[in-house]
């Protein structure tokens, strides 16, 4: 029997807001139409936090909540909480020490990583260093995201993608051969030109200037941002299945993040991977960012099966990019 610790995922549970905002809602605030929306990204809806006073780090919570609950676990043993957001409630302090004191975490710490639409990936191989090397035994990754604070509603060619929602696994260590087995993470800061906020950061701070340009909403280049997240999402895919010596075949389930349906199929073509092991929600909570993998992992829970590999990939603004490779452990 394998001895070697793994940092395991031995939970998963996701959060979303109730208010559905549905193309035919957008075809009344842009000029757009279901049809163009759904042929271009495969989104019928998304879900938007209308909750009075509410923020990333409140779906967070309800996250993290549901997840200890449906664990058997209390909020005094968690050891650490990871917030992957790119949508904090504040500059400072951390999204993630805002959720510890709202779930009562009263024994852990934590802190953010910003890495975009790459950052559960990030976080969770972060999470992991702290388990394998038998520093903490409980660590709670989160993924959660408002993207509808930093959208432009006047922008059709961002406001039909994106959407809101949160989604926390629970770390632990495991000796059955189960957990994560390996990961790659890349980045590239050349890619900011393609895709970034102008304003609110230390480089252009907040102004009246900056707030009537309009530069405090996400900006992409889209058809340029495709070809390096469909080459980044292969190639770190490619890579870790290489040097884990599998083959396609021997993979049970891809889960791309959810950033639009011709990336995600691009991704699976290069991969010579079927689509029916390629996880999808795409069209119900559109991209969200840092939630879309661990959400994606929430709705096909009941599929999953003990030793299942699975590979997660992702590409977000930076550039940040990567894949991890775990078997599944119940």
């Amino acid at each position: 029997m394998p001895t070697k610790i793994r940092a395991a995922i031995t939970g998963v549970h996701g959060w979303l807001p109730e208010t559905k905002l549905t193309n035919l809602d957008l075809e009344k605030m842009v000029e757009t139409s279901d049809e163009w929306i759904v042929s271009r990204t495969g989104i019928k809806e998304r879900r938007i936090l209308k909750t009075p006073n509410w923020a990333t780090s409140d779906m967070a919570a309800e996250a993290v909540k549901g997840l200890l609950e449906k664990t058997g676990h209390k909020p005094g043993e968690i050891d650490l909480l990871i917030v992957a957001t790119v949508t904090a409630d504040m500059v400072f302090p951390d999204t993630a020490n805002t959720v510890c004191d709202k779930i009562g975490a009263k024994n852990a710490f934590g802190f953010d990583i910003n890495a975009a639409c790459s950052g559960f990936l990030y976080a969770l191989s972060t999470g992991a260093q702290f388990v394998q090397n038998e520093t903490y035994k409980k660590v709670v990754v989160v993924g959660a995201d408002m993207m509808s604070s930093i959208i432009d509603y006047t922008d059709r060619n961002t406001c039909v993608i994106f959407g809101d929602g949160a989604a926390a696994v629970l770390l632990e260590p495991r000796k059955d051969g189960t957990g994560i087995q390996d990961f790659i993470l890349r980045g590239d800061g050349s890619g900011r030109e393609l895709l970034h906020m102008k304003a609110g950061g230390s480089l252009k701070p907040a102004s009246l200037e900056t707030v009537m340009a309009r530069e405090h909403y996400a900006w992409q280049d889209g058809k340029r941002v495709f070809v390096h997240a469909v080459k980044g999402m292969t190639g770190t895919c490619e890579e870790v299945m290489r040097r884990n010596h599998l083959t396609i075949d021997d993979v049970q389930w891809v889960v791309p993040h959810q950033a639009n349906m011709r990336i995600i199929t691009s991704v699976a073509e290069h991969m010579n991977c079927p689509m029916e092991k390629v996880m999808l929600n795409i069209d119900k909570y559109g991209n969200t960012t840092a939630a879309t993998l661990p959400l994606c992992l929430w709705d096909y829970e009941s599929k999953l099966k003990k030793g299942d590999n699975i590979i997660l990939t992702a590409f977000g603004g930076g550039f940040t990019w990567g894949a991890v490779y775990l078997k599944w452990a119940y």
